[in-house]
């Protein structure tokens, strides 16, 4: 099963971040369905990748980061370039 750690792994090599949070949110969804097929998680990751990309661009450059981990069944992203507010 996929860890916060694997996923910070791998956004940190594809994007070079300048801020990144990875949070484990399993634990508010214990006992619905989807709990089941996978973890859930929250991230919030700053990079200069972004920079000009809109919203939809940005979370599929994080989505493509992460392509090869299973477990995830949850992802909110909050994904900015380096000075948004």
């Amino acid at each position: 099963m996929v860890a916060a750690q694997d996923i910070e792994a791998a956004l940190r090599a594809a994007l070079a971040p300048s801020e990144l949070e990875v949070r484990d949110d399993s634990h508010l969804h214990a006992g619905h369905a989807g709990a089941r097929e996978g973890r859930h998680f929250s991230v919030r990751v700053a990079s200069a990748r972004f920079n000009g990309l809109s919203r939809v661009a940005r979370h599929r450059l994080v989505y493509d980061a992460l392509r090869t981990l299973r477990g995830i069944h949850a992802l909110a992203i909050d994904a900015r370039a380096p000075g948004d507010s």
